[in-house]
């Protein structure tokens, strides 16, 4: 398995394709083998790395250690490890405070931010507050909401391998801990005027579609896409629209 040695970890990663550099960061009930809809199609024109955050999938933890504060470092280490200067951030609900975070503290090294159903810890008084609801709506469980209402009796095959990937994660106690409680400025993306795009599904059960609304006052030149008939997880619901919305967004970096 490819591996890196990386803050204490050995971080399993994989790279798919040739071409500019694109990394997915997938969210809290996931994994590497997330982005399975994605990969294929961006690996074509993309050089495609995907990969699983510390203590997800085959990325294990050390007893004691930082859990979901060193993601940013994490990221960081595999760039350097791949020889990857620049690259677009793909980063959906946990994934995002990774992306979000690596922006912030190193904008020279983002080529472009994509935010799927996440708030991302974007240091904003109102976000933070939306944060706040999505932590008390996820202790009552997580895979439920993550998807469209209807999306287990609609897609009775996808929901049954999402909730398989889900349970090849074995997360150490208090991981996600301090998740919450990390804070990115989205400043350093609004100076070096990264393109951005946040998208969200309309029937997003934990961090309604207002909050796009909300970081897009923080960063006014990010585009938005709202997906109809999707809930929290656009990327794995709809990823026939996602992919498209995502490929017009990675061409437009070329025009």
């Amino acid at each position: 398995m490819p591996t890196a040695k990386i803050n204490g970890i050995d971080l399993y990663y994989e790279t798919h394709g040739q071409g500019p550099a694109i990394v997915l960061a997938h969210g809290g009930g996931g994994s590497h083998l997330s982005w399975w809809q994605q990969v294929p199609v961006l690996s074509r024109t993309h050089q495609c790395v995907t990969f699983d955050h510390r203590g997800f999938g085959h990325s294990r933890e050390t007893a004691g250690g930082p859990g979901a504060g060193a993601f940013v470092a994490d990221l960081r280490a595999l760039l350097d490890h791949l020889g990857i200067e620049r690259a677009a951030l793909v980063g959906q609900s946990m994934g995002g405070w990774t992306v979000l975070g690596f922006a912030a503290t190193y904008p020279n090294r983002t080529r472009a931010l994509v935010l799927c159903d996440t708030t991302a810890g974007m240091d904003d008084a109102e976000v933070r507050a939306e944060q706040e609801r999505i932590a008390q709506r996820a202790a009552a469980g997580l895979i439920p909401k993550a998807f469209a209402p209807d999306f287990a009796e609609r897609e009775p095959a996808l929901h049954f391998l999402y909730s398989e990937i889900n349970q090849l994660n074995d997360l150490p106690p208090k991981l996600l801990a301090g998740l919450f409680g990390l804070r990115f400025s989205p400043e350093p993306v609004v100076k070096h005027r990264i393109p951005t795009l946040l998208v969200w599904g309309d029937q997003d059960l934990l961090i309604p579609a207002a909050a796009m609304e909300l970081m897009k006052r923080r960063v006014p030149h990010a585009r938005t896409a709202l997906v109809p008939g999707a809930g929290h997880s656009v990327y794995f619901e709809k990823g026939r629209e996602f992919n498209s919305i995502l490929l017009d967004f990675l061409h437009s970096l070329a025009a």
